[in-house]
């Protein structure tokens, strides 16, 4: 496998981790600037002044670190992502540089590409009707209020939440998305989850910690579940149990904003049908890398370099912050 290869190929596990990198982002400017002359409450430290949101949307986030918007995505977009969806797992596209994964429960002799078996595909940028998620200006309008003007998109998911088998491993356990994230400021960086359909505790709804997003960045590991646990689905080791929990029930086309640093999971699917929702977690264009080593996010690291070095032969040794600038020009 050639340098060039490897390298994409290191790009698509990287992105399938939720390392992607700011600088091989895609890029969309919005159309509406932030004024040099607005005034900035000094209170507000997690959301940009603009016109979009209101006082009390603001005061929400900024004490909470999630806010809801209701109805944002149209019928006929949700409808256009879950055809596209369907067609990806019949075999018949196949974007380049995309992950699809299923659940740890599921035999590899039991693999027949269907929904049934692919319980989340992850970086579909080059798949330009999924990823026109990203660009919906309904979508961009709000994004730029946690963001500011300049936004990058640097991990994308579709996931497909299976019928539990039994043994729970649909569910996903709380963590933090700011530990598979190698950029800073973690102010400036946003995730948009969309769902798909009617989403609750029955088919595994996202529960959120409120206020958690102002505490720091918490130890991570792989929980010790007796049924097993899906790849790179960490949990935090010493929250406080007793932190109240909130349960999103959303309906198709509702979105959810969230600050990377909010403590967050969803339960197992107790249904028959497949929970769906679309996401993507964007930057501002501002945010710079940072040295991981040493870090709760450290483990993260060794593990995406042990598994690339395993797939594609890439050495062990190699810096994940010197490797994603070596892919910057691709």
């Amino acid at each position: 496998m050639n340098q060039r290869q490897a390298a994409a190929r290191l790009r698509v596990v990287l992105g399938h981790l939720g390392q992607t990198s700011a600088r091989t982002g895609v890029a969309y400017s919005t159309s509406r600037a932030v004024s040099p002359n607005s005034f900035h409450p000094p209170q507000f430290q997690y959301t940009q002044h603009n016109a979009v949101l209101s006082l009390e949307q603001r005061k929400f986030y900024e004490e909470n670190g999630f806010l809801v918007i209701k109805s944002l995505v149209s019928d006929a977009d949700i409808q256009r992502f879950r055809d596209q969806f369907e067609r990806i797992c019949r075999g018949e596209v196949k974007p380049e540089q995309m992950m699809i994964m299923r659940d740890v429960s599921i035999a590899k002799s039991e693999y027949i590409p269907s929904e049934r078996m692919i319980s989340k595909i992850q970086d579909f940028q080059e798949d330009k009707e999924l990823f026109r998620y990203c660009t919906l200006p309904e979508i961009l309008k709000y994004v730029e209020c946690f963001t500011g003007p300049n936004i990058m998109a640097m991990h994308t998911m579709l996931i497909n939440k299976p019928p539990d088998s039994g043994k729970k491993t649909s569910r996903h356990p709380l963590h933090q998305d700011l530990l598979y994230f190698p950029f800073r400021p973690s102010n400036k960086i946003v995730c948009a989850w969309t769902a798909m359909e009617h989403i609750d505790r029955n088919n595994g709804c996202l529960c959120v910690l409120p206020g958690t997003h102002k505490g720091p960045l918490k130890p991570h590991d792989y929980p010790q579940w007796e049924g097993g646990v899906n790849l790179m689905f960490y949990g935090i080791q010493d929250y406080d149990e007793k932190t109240p929990r909130v349960h999103l029930v959303m309906e198709k086309g509702d979105t959810v904003f969230f600050h990377p640093l909010l403590i967050h999971g969803s339960g197992w699917n107790r249904t028959q049908g497949y929970r769906k929702a679309i996401s993507c977690h964007f930057a501002s264009a501002d945010c710079h890398y940072i040295d991981v080593k040493g870090t709760s996010q450290e483990i993260v690291e060794r593990e995406v370099m042990e598994l690339v070095h395993r797939l594609y032969g890439i050495p062990k040794d190699t810096s994940l912050q010197v490797r994603l600038y070596e892919m910057k020009d691709l």
